[in-house]
């Protein structure tokens, strides 16, 4: 499974993509454990690399639908499972996919240990996906994952924290030690799990409300929502005062709702 990939990197079996391959067996097995698919269900990999994590989840029962950018691992994975009916490799940049699509309209789970340096994009067009998975499981940066699940008020939350919770059940299962992982990254990581909340209905309107509400951490909701409505729509609302960390999604709905009942949006 293809890891940590870091944009300046200069070392590493790879140097152009700088990969740190997990092989902790322990670890992969509880990642298996934590997708919960059932026997022949549609489990689509993010970077398989090695093909490490896409073994245990053919070896369990799944069929496995990959994304894999490197040209070199890619002619590695069809070498290897070129007699796996239940494999199909797809080689291009997981940012350059319709990660909705891959489901094909299928119950499917999500995994990957996603490359660090484009997590948050890759976490926005799962997300933007709504309904197409039922549940995803990531190896991300733990910093990283404690920002994807943080709660309001905690420093850690922001834009995307709450993007996340709009959408679904975000929990971080287990950290990761650099030990886990050839050669191993100089941060620390975690395994964590996104379960697709059933009223989650992304609405276009909304996702521009919460960037806008968190643009500026340091400003208040009616600063930042001056770019939406009128300074005086907003400032007649209780929460005028507040920013928007100090609100957690339903609260930051319900303003929305208001001040959309009250002004056109502009």
């Amino acid at each position: 499974m293809a890891s940590a990939r870091k944009s300046t990197a200069k070392r590493g079996p790879r140097p152009r993509l700088g990969q740190h391959f997990l092989h902790d067996q322990g670890v992969l097995d509880r990642i298996v454990a934590a997708l919960a698919f059932d026997e022949d269900q549609l489990v689509v990999e993010i970077g398989p690399g090695r093909g490490v994590l896409t073994r245990r989840l053919l070896a369990a029962g799944a069929r496995v639908r990959a994304v894999e950018l490197d040209a070199y691992l890619a002619g590695r994975l069809r070498e290897e499972f070129a007699a796996e009916p239940r494999f199909q490799l797809i080689e291009d940049d997981i940012l350059n996919v319709d990660i909705g699509a891959l489901a094909q309209g299928e119950a499917a789970v999500l995994a990957g240990n996603l490359p660090y340096y484009i997590t948050s994009p890759i976490i926005r067009r799962v997300l933007a996906a709504g309904r197409s998975y039922e549940r995803a499981v990531f190896l991300v940066q733990l910093e990283t994952a404690q920002r994807i699940a943080a709660l309001k008020g905690s420093r850690d939350y922001a834009y995307l924290s709450a993007l996340t919770r709009m959408q679904s059940d975000p929990e971080i299962l287990f950290n990761v030690p650099p030990s886990s992982f050839s050669p191993p990254p100089r941060v620390q990581s975690a395994v964590m799990r996104l379960t697709s909340r059933a009223d989650a209905t992304p609405d276009p309107t909304f996702v521009k409300f919460l960037e806008a509400a968190f643009r500026h951490p340091r400003k208040t909701l009616l600063n930042n929502l001056g770019v939406l409505y009128e300074k005086a729509a907003v400032g007649g609302e209780p929460e005028s005062g507040l920013r928007a960390q100090q609100l957690d999604v339903e609260e930051l709905r319900d303003l929305w709702e208001r001040l959309e009942q009250r002004v056109p949006s502009g």
